[in-house]
C-alpha cells in the first residue's frame, strides 16, 4: 500500500498556474532559489526558470536533494 502511494505521486499546477513539484519538499528554499534566479535572469519568466530547475533535477537522476542551492542555481543558469 505504501509503495503504491509513492509511485502515484504526480506533479500538479496550483490555482495560480505555477508548477508544483512533489519533490520540492523545502518550499522556502525552492522559493528563495527561484527568486535568486529571477534576479539573476530578469529576461526569463518564472515558468522558464522553474522549467530550468526541473531540468537540473532531471539531469541529477530525478532529485535535487544532496545538491547545494548554489550548485542548483549555477546549473539552472547554464540551462537558461
Amino acid at each position: 500500500e505504501n509503495s503504491l502511494q509513492k509511485t502515484s505521486t504526480c506533479s500538479s499546477v496550483n490555482p495560480s498556474g505555477v508548477f508544483v513539484s512533489p519533490y520540492a519538499l523545502n518550499l522556502s528554499s525552492f522559493t528563495k532559489l527561484i527568486k535568486r534566479l529571477q534576479e539573476k535572469h530578469p529576461g526569463f519568466s518564472r515558468n522558464e526558470i522553474v522549467e530550468a530547475v526541473q531540468e537540473v533535477r532531471k539531469r541529477n537522476k530525478g532529485v535535487l536533494s544532496g545538491l547545494a542551492i548554489s550548485a542548483i542555481e549555477e546549473k539552472a543558469s547554464a540551462i537558461l
